[in-house]
């Protein structure tokens, strides 16, 4: 603790001294030493906010790694072509589609099975009797007493009866409709023996057979019940949507693996490095003031540095495709650490090896399944990441010196309120001086018959 030159001026001049500043002068050196602790946790707080930053970029450039390791990611992504659209609609092609191009022929389509009742000329009228439904050799009754043809639509559609009930209305009148929920021949609707009538009047149904519909698919002759085909082609659904006009140029249908969502997902990657690179490389460096960077020279910015540089370069060969540069991503020469991706040498790669180029990412030891392992021992994740236990090391930290601070406030409080009262004392003494001086001069001139007046 340093010392601290005070001045309490002439002592019989009765004028005493500031007893607030000159508390305040003792203070200000006895609390000196907390300075230090105060910049060490200043530079604590500084590294916290970096980690904070730095472990969102790891965490996003995990994340991307994720969506190109994953087996179930955008390699697996399928899309689809049709060479007539007219006749044949793609719907969708799922990730269990295989690559490849499917020959098929529309003999036939497939036809629901429907049933349409005679016109009511009121669709408010009230109906008598039952409608009897077969359908796929289920029946259910449903009556019609007293209900209106809405309200028997309603009845039919809540019984489940495996038809789909509505009102069809035009110039004519109203007329109760059956659509079969089950498409093809197997969905046949019967209702020849429904009792349906308005006011006495018997109402019968116009039936329409449910038919299957008939494709060939790479020369193999399949039925369809639905015009929505699902499991002619592993993975593939499409639309039916007219017979073929040339069976001898049947419509072919390619499958091919989504380049463009994985030339996407390979440029999020490249980004998201760049932007751990960017925190590195500014870590490195002085501050706008000229001042070392939070992390410069630290432990831990030298493990992440070196870390993202082994695994850039690390992981086998997957066939043809042992390197980041045959994908088209390079490191800048700049000495800023980045990439850059040069997408039409990835759209090469991707047509051309493109089981080699999943490979590259997903097989055991490759460069991406390396990169993951490498970013999940960097990250923030608990309890062995690189970062996490850094935090947790400036935590334990900030909490020793935090405590050190707080226990010589309270030890400043105390002396505060003790120099406050000794030195209160002391300055009461020093302004009574002068009274105490007259009365030893008073007693003085007593004694001697001194008077100071006299000439």
């Amino acid at each position: 603790m340093g010392t601290v030159g005070l001045s309490f001026g002439s002592p019989t001049s009765g004028q005493g001294f500031d007893v607030a500043s000159t508390v305040a002068q003792i203070q200000a050196a006895s609390s000196a030493i907390e300075n230090p602790w105060n910049s060490q946790l200043t530079a604590l707080q500084a590294q916290d906010a970096v980690f904070t930053s730095l472990g969102t970029d790891l965490s996003t450039l995990t994340t991307s790694v994720q969506a190109l390791t994953d087996f179930e990611g955008v390699f697996s992504e399928k899309e689809g072509s049709s060479s007539d659209t007219n006749t044949i609609s793609l719907t969708s092609a799922s990730s269990s589609a295989v690559p490849g191009s499917y020959t098929v022929v529309v003999n036939s389509l497939a036809q629901t099975s429907s049933s349409v009742s005679d016109a009511v000329a009121n669709s408010n009228d009230t109906l008598s009797g039952n409608v009897v439904i077969t359908v796929n050799g289920k029946t259910q009754t449903v009556s019609a007493q007293g209900d209106t043809l809405s309200q028997l639509a309603d009845a039919i559609n809540s019984a489940g009866a495996g038809v789909t009930a509505s009102v069809l209305t035009d110039s004519t009148g109203s007329r109760l409709s059956l659509q079969s929920t089950t498409g093809g021949s197997a969905g046949q609707i019967d209702v020849s023996t429904s009792t349906l009538s308005d006011g006495g009047t018997s109402l019968g149904f116009t039936t329409q057979p449910g038919t299957d519909g008939s494709i060939t698919v790479d020369g193999a002759s399949l039925d369809v019940s639905s015009n929505t085909v699902t499991n002619a082609i592993p993975g593939v659904t499409f639309q039916l949507l007219a017979d073929s006009v040339n069976k001898t140029n049947p419509v072919q249908i390619q499958v091919t693996s989504d380049n463009k969502d994985i030339e996407t997902a390979v440029n999020n990657f490249v980004n998201a490095y760049n932007a751990v690179a960017t925190d590195l490389t500014t870590q490195t460096g002085k501050d706008s003031s000229g001042n070392p960077e939070p992390l410069s020279g630290t432990t831990i910015l030298s493990q992440l540095q070196t870390a993202l540089s082994v695994a850039l370069f690390g992981g086998s060969a997957s066939g043809s495709i042992n390197s980041l540069e045959q994908l088209g991503i390079t490191v800048n020469s700049d000495g800023s650490g980045q990439l850059t991706l040069d997408s039409d040498t990835l759209d090469s790669a991707l047509t051309n090896n493109f089981t080699d180029v999943t490979g590259f990412f997903q097989n055991d030891n490759s460069f991406g399944q390396t990169l993951q392992t490498t970013l999940n021992n960097l990250g923030t994740q608990a309890p062995d990441g690189a970062i996490f236990l850094a935090q947790q090391q400036n935590s334990s930290e900030e909490t020793a010196l935090n405590s050190d601070i707080t226990n010589e406030n309270a030890l400043l409080a105390t002396q505060k309120t003790q120099l406050t009262t000794e030195l209160n004392q002391a300055n009461q003494i020093l302004q009574s001086i002068p009274s105490q001086l007259d009365e030893v001069n008073s007693i003085f001139d007593s004694i001697t018959g001194f008077n100071p007046n006299q000439q």
